[in-house]
């Protein structure tokens, strides 16, 4: 009828299909990544910090993009785990920095193979350029994300 509002139909909508999207690849990604022992927010931690060298946890919380309470709490079981070590930081005595153990480090192949063959599976059928693509077209999304959420952010 005309002058009616269009009904909210959420797969009509491109919100609906990248939640949808990435709630299944990270959860195709977390069950890889159980068998040893690890979740993604974890394996992200591993990656970065064997990459990285020892990091404080506000660092960490920084290129995790996560609360800092999480990452508290992550790293609290990760190093109870034997994944993490802490260390007194020489520049901050009262803080703390963490490394990979033997232990974690021997899994990192592992974690990496898990995650690789997680992109392969979720990207299957889509050739090289249409999965390249699809990286540059959700980062235009996320980039205008951003810039409309600028300004109606409440500031923190």
């Amino acid at each position: 009828m005309e002058g009616e509002e269009e009904r909210w139909v959420p797969e009509r909508y491109v919100a609906f299909w990248i939640n949808s999207s990435s709630r299944k690849v990270v959860r195709l990604h977390e069950l890889r990544l159980r068998p040893l022992g690890l979740s993604m927010a974890n394996a992200a931690v591993l990656l970065t910090l064997a990459e990285g060298g020892p990091l404080s946890q506000k660092d960490l919380t920084r290129l995790a993009r996560v609360e800092q309470p999480t990452m508290a709490e992550m790293l609290s079981r990760m190093e109870r785990d034997g994944l993490v070590r802490r260390q007194p930081n020489p520049r901050d005595r009262r803080g703390s920095l963490f490394s990979v153990t033997d232990l974690a480090r021997d899994r990192l192949d592992l974690v990496r193979e898990a995650l690789v063959q997680g992109e392969r599976d979720a990207l299957s059928g889509l050739t090289d350029e249409e999965a390249e693509q699809l990286i540059r077209l959700l980062r235009r999304v996320a980039d205008n994300v951003d810039r409309a959420a600028a300004p109606i952010q409440s500031p923190r």
